[in-house]
């Protein structure tokens, strides 16, 4: 997969991803929402492919599904930190939205683009040249990305009918 980045910094909580005002709104209008406090515009801009790079602790906060449930609306293919939240980065998964933890953040500006290897976690920034590898994302929790989710997964490993 490939796409451009957008870069956020440390502790981005589930708060701004999913404002907490707007939370009982359908997932279109939350999702207008999400990163408005940081970056304005994001929800208008962001293109189906593009990839959310945050700091430290990305997703920390309350449980709210929506915080992932927003990114993956929105056409978010994945997301990349150092850390995430504990809850995030579990519902991330959940909802099928591939959540990639890299050291180092570093080498990867805002607006770049990255083409990025799901079962390697290589990530190539296409815009510098360098190569990053992330860490191995587990088996199980590819399945669910490739299956669309817990819920595409399990229907499809139990049957529609259970």
């Amino acid at each position: 997969m490939s796409g451009r980045v957008w870069k956020f910094g440390d502790d981005v909580n589930t708060d701004v991803l999913a404002p907490g005002i707007y939370i009982k709104l359908p997932l279109e209008e939350l999702a207008s929402h999400c990163l408005e406090t940081i970056t304005p515009n994001f929800a208008n801009e962001v293109r189906e492919g593009d990839f959310v790079v945050g700091g430290k602790n990305f997703g920390i906060g309350s449980s709210r599904e929506q915080a992932a449930q927003v990114l993956k609306a929105l056409g978010i293919a994945a997301v990349i930190a150092p850390s995430f939240g504990g809850i995030f980065y579990r519902n991330a998964f959940n909802l099928g939205l591939p959540a990639i933890v890299l050291d180092t953040i570093d080498q990867i500006d805002d607006k770049h683009e990255l083409e990025i290897d799901l079962k390697t976690s290589g990530i190539k920034n296409v815009s510098t040249g360098h190569d990053l590898t992330g860490e191995a994302i587990p088996e199980n929790l590819l399945a669910l990305v490739e299956a669309g989710g817990l819920v595409p997964f399990l229907e499809h490993k139990l049957g529609k009918n259970g």
